[in-house]
């Protein structure tokens, strides 16, 4: 009737029948609880947001993997070895970290290093994160690039890990601060032309004999230094070629000798194709064992090439001799000397140069 609507109620205490089928709905005595209820359930509701967020916080938190801070001073590189591809270096060493189970007195690794030694260590544990100091001596391992030898160019590389902690719950940061090597020690017969320090994730395709792993695949956290040094070849070139060069001066000659000595012609033209051959192996056997076509090859190969043609000519001057044609020979003999030379000369700057970039 009139819009209202009526519903039979529970008794209330204090109400009589006819005064509860005349109340309308907006009227009932839970109306005035809703904004209580309200409340509550938003406060509820607060609540469980605040736990979520705490909860998935500290979840982050232990996945999160803690830094360490590390930075390098390089007081020394030397014994440079290109035939047992190693060399060795000094180097200060410095770790900041907060937590005390990485203890890299004992887990530091370097994997390219044959053998490390630490010749100094000190630990500063008084503040929020502890701090290490080392010094380094280390016998290194790498592999040279030799195809430009003696105009060579080469990167030094060494890198350091924790070899307990993978990078889930380590990971490097680098210290760039300052310099990272001492300008005044020399490095004799090299130049330092460029330097760097970054990390980076070091993959191995093992577990390392962990079972939980599903796939045997590991990642490790490093600190990666690059140096980057160049020779310093101006002396050492003539040094190591002069003698390859001296065999074909000597080779040359023949042409300004008279093609009817041939006993003298092809005597110095043999004895200069062995010094070439002999000047060959004494370098070889400073250098490590290459697959590839070097400078020293090249140079050696050219000059074996103009010594066997000079004795084509002589055989060739000869036989002119033989058939009287002694104008012939000498002029025969005459351009051939400048043929070679400049060809020599020109092919010769042509691959030094391009050694050199």
């Amino acid at each position: 009737m009139n819009g209202i609507q009526y519903r039979r109620l529970k008794p209330v205490k204090g109400l009589s029948d006819r005064q509860i089928f005349h109340f309308k709905p907006h009227e009932l005595p839970c109306r005035k609880y809703l904004p209580m209820l309200k409340s509550v359930l938003f406060r509820c509701y607060a609540v469980f947001l605040f736990s979520l967020a705490v909860s998935t916080g500290v979840a982050q938190e232990k996945n999160t993997p803690d830094t360490v801070k590390a930075g390098i001073y390089i007081t020394s590189i030397h014994d440079i070895d290109f035939k047992q591809n190693e060399y060795a270096i000094n180097l200060w060493l410095w770790l900041k970290y907060r937590n005390k189970d990485f203890d890299f007195a004992q887990n530091l690794e370097i994997p390219q290093a044959k053998s490390f030694s630490k010749l100094y260590t000190t630990i500063d544990s008084t503040g929020e994160e502890i701090y290490m100091l080392m010094k380094l001596q280390c016998l290194m391992k790498d592999s040279w690039k030799i195809s430009n030898f003696p105009f060579d160019k080469q990167m030094l590389r060494l890198s350091f890990e924790n070899s307990q902690y993978d990078s889930k719950s380590l990971v490097f940061t680098e210290d760039t601060v300052g310099n990272h090597y001492d300008p005044r020690f020399t490095l004799r017969g090299w130049n330092i032309d460029s330097f760097s320090i970054v990390n980076g994730i070091k993959l191995y395709e093992t577990g390392f004999g962990d079972a939980s792993l599903n796939t045997p695949h590991t990642e490790y956290s490093n600190l990666k230094v690059r140096v980057g040094i160049t020779r310093d070849a101006g002396g050492l070139f003539w040094k190591m070629f002069l003698g390859m060069y001296v065999a074909f001066l000597i080779s040359f000659i023949c042409f300004f000798i008279h093609a009817d000595s041939i006993d003298s012609r092809f005597g110095l033209s043999v004895g200069a194709l062995f010094a070439a051959i002999g000047n060959k192996y004494i370098i070889d056997s400073a250098l490590p064992e290459s697959t590839t076509y070097t400078l020293v090859d090249t140079l050696h190969g050219l000059t074996l090439f103009f010594i066997f043609a000079m004795v084509s000519f002589s055989v060739y001057s000869l036989s002119l001799i033989k058939q009287n044609n002694v104008a012939k020979a000498d002029r025969m003999d005459k351009i051939a000397a400048v043929v070679c030379m400049a060809v020599y000369i020109l092919l010769n700057y042509y691959f030094i140069q391009n050694a050199i970039g």
